[in-house]
């Protein structure tokens, strides 16, 4: 009789022992390798069915004491679909606890500045959050412009912040446009800050958006801006090419590559070498420091300017001296490309 209970005594010692043990395994890593682990937990899915996915790349051992352990403190039924990033540092019992929480991982979408509508549909869609027909179908709604913004546009068109963004699984177009629109909200109210000039708010958009579209040299764009304001106060068209080529998408649908002759002389609401004053409406969307150059040109006599092809401008206070330039940075430039 002793001899049994003795025997008892020992497994029941033992078995405590291997719970300890166990519980106390499951506050250390699995895995000693260094590493992460992307996990997709799918709404629906069985406690042992993500315990042998995890056990099978080695982030969760598949033991009698896990199961136990979940079953008694209901892990087990406490799981959320959701996308875990999980390290090769994290204890077993902080996997558990992590994928409980529901959580997706955020990842950056970036809207350049100068992007317009249908660049922004084509990220949207690169990055899966809709189609690239439903990006533009939401972003020319002219209702929820109106709701979002209080004017009355035909698109969203310059009134997107061109920013990076976190997106994740659960982030929905319309979420996505309203940070966008809220943002840019923000920063035009700080673009406002010590202006020199004082411009409608339509006014100054649309002139910010041809501002971002004429440079890539950050340092032009007080000197573009004061090209296009000393046009407006001696009655010259802008004659701006984005305008021309945003005047055939907002006709067409379709943004075209390049510029022919025939497309100059084509008269739209956008297009400024056919048409006096501003285009209908802004033709991309503009970051702080072009809206800031909007109201803020420097003081110069300037009123052309052509590219030198590598993203900055040749300026021009006469028109012989900007034909001189078009002569040296694009007729005999692409003359001598041709002859290589």
């Amino acid at each position: 009789m002793k001899h049994l209970l003795l025997i008892t005594f020992v497994f029941i010692i033992g078995l405590c022992g291997y719970f300890y043990l166990g519980f106390q395994s499951l506050k250390t890593p699995f895995s000693p390798q260094g590493g992460e682990y992307v996990y997709e937990l799918r709404k629906g899915a069985s406690f042992n069915s993500v315990l042998k996915d995890l056990a099978g790349v080695g982030f969760l051992e598949d033991s009698p004491i896990i199961k136990l352990y979940t079953r008694y403190t209901k892990y087990n039924s406490r799981l959320k679909a959701g996308t875990y990033k999980l390290t090769s540092a994290m204890s077993q019992l902080s996997i558990l606890e992590e994928l409980t929480k529901g959580k997706s991982i955020d990842e950056k979408i970036t809207f350049q500045e100068g992007l317009n509508i249908n660049d922004i549909a084509e990220l949207i869609a690169k990055n899966s959050i809709a189609s690239k027909k439903e990006a533009l179908d939401l972003l020319r709604d002219k209702k929820l412009v109106k709701e979002l913004t209080g004017l009355d546009l035909p698109s969203f068109e310059g009134y997107l912040f061109p920013e990076t963004y976190f997106i994740n699984k659960s982030t929905t177009l319309l979420g996505l446009v309203k940070k966008m629109v809220k943002n840019f909200e923000v920063n035009y109210q700080k673009s406002l800050e010590g202006a020199q000039l004082k411009l409608d708010k339509r006014t100054h958009i649309v002139l910010a958006s041809m501002i971002e579209k004429e440079t890539g040299a950050a340092e032009e764009r007080p000197l573009i801006s004061s090209v296009f304001h000393n046009r407006i106060k001696k009655n010259m068209k802008f004659q701006s090419d984005p305008t021309i080529l945003y005047g055939m998408f907002d006709k067409t649908g379709v943004f075209p590559t390049n510029i022919r002759k025939k497309d100059i002389l084509e008269k739209t609401r956008y297009n400024t070498y056919a048409i006096k004053g501003l285009p209908y409406g802004p033709i991309a969307n503009p970051g702080l420091e072009s809206l800031k150059a909007a109201l803020n040109p420097v003081k110069s006599n300037k009123l052309y300017f052509v590219s030198r092809n590598d993203g900055t401008h040749v300026f021009s206070a006469t028109l012989a001296e900007h034909e001189r330039a078009v002569r040296k940075w694009q007729i005999e430039y692409f003359r001598k490309k041709r002859n290589k």
